[in-house]
């Protein structure tokens, strides 16, 4: 309860972690002890308490969670507080040294610790240079999918496109430095995930010419072709098509070297005129 002058109880720093994963499926955890909460209502509270650094009034809560509901949402709020509390405690903490509760107001204490994994992935994108590699460790899922908060999905949908960008950077990284397992693993994730991702494309067509077989080059490249054609009413980038011929005109040299080898080096050379045509 406020004080009679106005000013909150006392905020001091409590020790101990709380950690909050939102990516896929809700956890909460105390020091890293599950703090099972029995209701969706329950989880989505404690989300959006712990995304905001400053308490939420209730009203404004409330309405997050049960936009439609109207008459009686002040009693599912407090079933959803009893419920968070009741997950703590079976947790081993004392709700109070966590939540900050009056009459008004919903939040955490002060100078709680909190780790909450979309947080740390923002960070690792926003770093300079980025740890990307860290930030899709994190990625387990789409944000907040299980909560059923409308309030998030603009926060959801940006979130999303900064994963698919970081695949994709990750991808052409691994390409670099010769990881063309990796690459292929995070290109074929993001393909997954939008088909008309050109680079993740490109990456295939350039992992496929280093290790692959002409014919893997070729359906690549035919696939990202039709998808421009049929979605987009595009063509393949000139970069991609570049990467295209040199990835073709790679598996016919390796299929040169490994003739010549089978016949002790006295195979006839090839030509790979026909091979590096864009068709």
């Amino acid at each position: 309860m406020p004080q009679k002058n106005g000013t909150r109880r006392d905020r001091s720093l409590i020790p101990g972690t709380l950690s909050i994963r939102l990516f896929g499926r809700f956890r909460a955890l105390w020091r890293g002890r599950e703090v099972a909460l029995e209701s969706r209502s329950a989880r989505a509270l404690l989300a959006l308490v712990v995304l905001r650094p400053r308490p939420w009034i209730r009203d404004a809560i409330t309405a997050e969670i049960w936009p439609d509901a109207g008459y009686g949402s002040s009693a599912r709020l407090r079933q959803a507080l009893w419920l968070v509390r009741k997950g703590l405690s079976r947790a081993g903490v004392n709700p109070a040294e966590i939540l900050d509760i009056d009459n008004d107001t919903v939040g955490l204490r002060f100078g709680i610790g909190v780790d909450v994994d979309v947080v740390r992935f923002e960070e690792f994108v926003r770093r300079r240079p980025p740890a990307l590699e860290a930030a899709l460790q994190l990625y387990e899922g789409e944000f907040a999918e299980t909560l059923g908060l409308e309030c998030l999905a603009s926060r959801r949908e940006y979130l999303a496109d900064l994963y698919e960008d970081a695949l994709a950077s990750v991808a052409q990284t691994r390409l670099a430095s010769g990881n063309l397992d990796g690459a292929r693993v995070v290109a074929t994730t993001l393909l997954d995930r939008d088909p008309l991702r050109e680079e993740a494309h490109a990456v295939l067509i350039e992992v496929y010419g280093r290790g692959g077989s002409r014919s893997q080059v070729h359906r690549q490249y035919r696939r990202l072709r039709s998808l421009l054609a049929r979605e987009l009413n595009a063509v393949p980038l000139p970069e991609t098509n570049v990467s295209y011929m040199v990835a073709l005109a790679r598996t016919a040299a390796r299929s040169a070297g490994l003739a010549s080898e089978a016949s002790g080096g006295n195979a006839p050379a090839t030509t790979t005129s026909r091979s590096v045509g864009v068709s």
